[in-house]
């Protein structure tokens, strides 16, 4: 079975759509077989691999509600190696039309089970708040990466999830673990980014990554393109450093 890895932060605007666009497009340009799951409402990691989000006649939401199986909804290899469980702002009512069924947090999980062994990594897109649809993340994932941006308030956040993630492993999914927090939007120029690393670094220890994703224009302008950075541009800064981070990933799957 490969590995499940949600890219989770309840805070918005903190990189989670960056890395899981950037992290799946490396680690299949790295040879390995990955399915991205866009699991958020504003499907902005649909768009940014160049897919037209609001044309699509099966994504998630249909998968959630019943009306369609995972086979029909994911979209194969729209770059080597990668595949992608679409998502779009239907998905948003997602959760009030599943009031009252039964074992809900769990519907991702069960349609997952059908296809994981056909991948190495499975990365999962969440919505930016702890909602129904981040819980069948977080039941379907075996691990979770916090993308976190060096700001003042990073540390505060980082808390809240820690306790979630803690709370679903013990009531929900006890394979779940914090895989590691990865730094955004990095500027070595300001002694506030040095100083968050160094806060998160001494709460947290040897999950932190060593890779810094810096603040990179290259980066910013990648989705309107529909490309992820390895091929928009992949001697760029931004590009680098999620090669990096792949490479991070990849030698922690044996622990």
């Amino acid at each position: 079975m490969g590995k499940i890895i949600a890219i989770a932060n309840q805070k918005g605007g903190v990189g989670k759509t960056t890395t899981s666009i950037n992290l799946s497009a490396c680690i299949a340009a790295k040879g390995k077989k990955v399915l991205v799951i866009d699991i958020d409402p504003q499907g902005n990691t649909t768009s940014g691999f160049g897919i037209e989000k609001n044309e699509l006649e099966n994504t998630i939401y249909e998968l959630i509600l019943g009306d369609c199986s995972i086979h029909d909804c994911i979209i194969k290899d729209i770059i080597p190696k990668l595949s992608i469980l679409p998502s779009n702002v239907n998905l948003a009512a997602a959760e009030i039309e599943l009031i009252g069924v039964q074992k809900k947090e769990f519907i991702l999980k069960n349609e997952v089970d059908y296809i994981k062994d056909k991948y190495d990594y499975i990365i999962i897109d969440c919505p930016p708040s702890l909602n129904l649809l981040t819980i069948n993340a977080m039941t379907t994932a075996t691990s979770v990466i916090v993308p976190i941006q060096c700001e003042y308030y990073a540390l505060e956040g980082l808390s809240q999830l820690i306790h979630s993630v803690n709370l679903i492993k013990e009531r929900l999914n006890p394979e779940l673990e914090m895989e590691g927090v990865v730094f955004t939007m990095y500027d070595s120029r300001t002694n506030l980014s040095a100083q968050v690393v160094q806060n998160v670094k001494s709460y947290l220890d040897e999950k932190v990554y060593n890779t810094l994703i810096p603040r990179n224009i290259r980066l910013a302008e990648a989705p309107s393109y529909g490309k992820p950075i390895n091929l928009y541009d992949p001697k760029s800064a931004g590009a680098v450093s999620y090669m990096e981070l792949a490479n991070e990933v990849m030698s922690r799957k044996k622990k």
